[in-house]
Formats: structure tokens, sequence, C-alpha cells
């Protein structure tokens, strides 16, 4: 993106920053609830878990998956154990999941917020800087306290460990029977999804994948003379959405003419988004000063230079901010007549010799040309954009 502006411009900027579909990073936690009654949603993820990780993985190539299940305390089988840790082996999370294997459960309430707790508080190896999401799944509200861990425990250490729970309570809503679910969900920045039959389970948590919040924040970097002003702070939108900044690019009056740069990169829930969601922003300042023209004393045909300019010995010198190699031209102040284009550190001869014949000639040694005028010499310096600077070179008047 590139803009053509001038000193103390204002540049109006709107960006799109489009979301992926699943979360940056992401480490994927697979809580199972394997109770008795939970058998067909189990063979349900198992039938479509090597997609579900296709789909996740066609968005976040780097995205790690983990499998925990959870009973109920008192049962024979554990009340939680950790299937598998995080990993990017594909076919090691498939086999953790196809070895799920349902156990009692006893009464109704089972042990899932000791469950929740025990992933929050270090039960899973997750990544630095990873985005942590929980997809849990289950048919039966939490005994609480489960296992010492009460609501609040469990869900202060999902909190602590920064995972968002995606929890899908399969058929009449009795994962959420007494708000547990809504409350957790709720205070980890995840979703809640109820209703949902056996066999779309393995759909459902992946729905709840791919439609979390994400917080994105812009964070503008620019060169010296350049600032950038955002109208609105951070904007929170649905994974895979468009988050849309209105900024505005200011051109300080006293910037240097040429290309400056302002560089924004954009987070994604307070990460760094990484190259793609890297702008950058040209701002081309158009070269609006005009070259320094002067005519110091030049060399005469043996060298030397003086510092008198009687004899009428000068140097063409136009300085310009921008470009290298500025156009000067030489005007008759009497006769007007105009002659260059001549290079800056010209050396000349100037005479001014009223009525006589206005022209121009090569000359000798150092010196390069010798101007005849009626008049003084007007030095008009041009540069690429057409800025002009000028002076006026002197000599005293001789006879034509």
């Amino acid at each position: 993106m590139s803009y053509d502006a001038n000193p103390g411009d204002d540049i109006a900027i709107t960006t799109t920053v489009t979301t992926p579909e699943v979360p940056t990073r992401p480490d994927v936690v697979l809580l199972v609830d394997r109770t008795g009654s939970m058998g067909n949603a189990i063979d349900n993820v198992k039938a479509n878990m090597a997609g579900l990780i296709a789909t996740v993985r066609a968005s976040q190539p780097d995205a790690r998956f983990a499998v925990a299940q959870y009973c109920d305390f008192g049962d024979p089988e554990p009340a939680f154990e950790v299937v598998q840790d995080l990993t990017g082996d594909d076919d090691a999370v498939i086999a953790a999941v196809d070895s799920i294997a349902l156990c009692d459960g006893g009464d109704w309430p089972e042990a899932q917020l000791n469950a929740l707790w025990e992933i929050g508080n270090g039960a899973i190896s997750f990544r630095p800087d990873s985005s942590r999401i929980v997809a849990w799944f289950g048919d039966a509200p939490a005994h609480d306290p489960s296992g010492g861990h009460t609501e609040a425990d469990a869900t202060a250490s999902l909190e602590r460990s920064g995972a968002r729970v995606v929890a899908v309570s399969v058929g009449d809503d009795r994962l959420d029977d007494a708000g547990q679910a809504t409350r957790i969900t709720t205070a980890t920045g995840g979703s809640l999804l109820t209703g949902v039959a056996s066999d779309q389970v393995a759909e459902k948590i992946l729905e709840g994948l791919t439609s979390l919040e994400v917080a994105v924040a812009a964070d503008p970097s620019c060169d010296p003379g350049l600032s950038m002003q955002f109208e609105h702070g951070p904007q929170t939108v649905r994974s895979g959405e468009a988050a849309t900044f209105e900024s505005t690019i200011h051109v300080d009056t006293s910037a240097s003419q040429g290309t400056h740069t302002c560089r924004i990169a954009f987070t994604l829930d307070g990460a760094p988004g990484g190259p793609d969601f890297v702008q950058t922003v040209q701002v081309n300042l158009n070269d609006v000063t005009a070259p320094v023209v002067s005519c110091p004393p030049g060399p005469n045909p043996a060298g030397t230079t003086s510092d008198s300019t009687a004899d009428g010995y000068y140097q063409m010198i136009a300085v310009d901010s921008v470009d290298p190699d500025v156009d000067i031209y030489v005007r008759d102040t009497a006769s007007n007549l105009r002659f260059g284009p001549y290079a800056s550190g010209t050396t000349f001869k100037l005479t001014q010799a009223p009525g006589g014949k206005v022209e121009v000639k090569p000359f000798t040694g150092a010196v390069q040309n010798k101007f005849t005028l009626n008049g003084d010499a007007e030095l008009t310096g041009v540069d690429q954009a057409g800025n002009i600077g000028t002076t006026v070179c002197s000599v005293a008047p001789h006879a034509a």
C-alpha cells in the first residue's frame, strides 16, 4: 500500500483483518465424558476424529491435540486420565480416541470439575503462546466439589492457564443442569453448544472450535516524520470473521522528502499474528522544497580561486534535499536571454557588457564557460519535481 503526500497531510487508511477460522497456534484438548450413557456420542467422535483434525490443521498446520477422559470418584476406573498429551502426531491422537472405553459413572453427576481443574493446573503440557482450547463433551452435570475442587476452583485454574472451554452438551442439556457449563464457558471466553444429538458431536465440536471470539489489536510503528492514530481500540470478532480498522497517518510538516514507512503488526488474542498479519504502508513524500542555488567564487583559468569576485570567476551550485542532480539555467537579467541547462559545479567567467552581444562560449583552463551578458546572471535551479530556486551573480559592467 503506497500513498503520495505533502508535509502536513493526513492520510486516511482502512484496513480489513480477516481472522483465521481456528485461532492461531491451537493446543486443543479433547475432554471426554466416558460414562455409560455416552457410548453413541463417543462412537461419533471416533468415526470423525480424523476429519476433525484435518479440518483444524487445514487452517492451522501447527495445531496440537491432546485427549483426556473422566468418570467419577468411587468408580473402579480413574476419575481423570490424560490418554494422550499434546502432540502433532495425528495417528497418536486418533489411536488415543479409539482407545476410550466406557466406565460406570455410578450416580448421575460426574467428575468433570476435577478434570477441568486438572487441565488448568498442569496436567496438559501447553506450548508457550499457544491458543489453548478445551473441547469438552458430556451429558451430565458435575459433583461440586469434585475431587475436592469446586466449580470456582476449576474456573480459576482454567483462567490462569489461559484455556478457553468449548462445551458440547449431548442429549437433553443435562451438562448444564445447574448452569455450570454456561458459567465456565462464559468465564473462559469459550462457547456452549446445547441439545446436540449423539451423531452430531464431532460436527459441533468443530463448530465450536471455529466460532471462538478473537480479539484483534493493532500495534503500529512509523518512521520519523510519520505518526499513526486509530479511531478505535481492539476489536473482538468471531474466528473467521473480519475486523475493520480506520486510521490516519499524519505527515509532520518538518518531515524530509522521500519514502517513509508505517508498519502495523496485528495481534490476535494478544499474541503476534505472524507475517500474514503485518501491513506495510509507504508514504512517498512529495518534493516541495526548492533547491538552494548559489554562485560562490570559482577558479580562474590557472585553477586558483580568489575570495574576490571582481574578476567574475564563479561556480554554479545547486543543492536539493531529494534530487542529487539539479539542472541550472542562466538568464541575462537585462536581455532576458536564457542558457542551459548546466550541471551543479560548472565553473564560469561572467562579463557584463551593457549593449553588447549576449553570448556564451567555452573558456580555458579550469573555467568551463564564459558568459558575456548585458546585465547580471540569474541562476535558476530546477529539480525533478519542478521546484525552483534562484540567485543572482553580479560583476562590475565593462564597455561592450
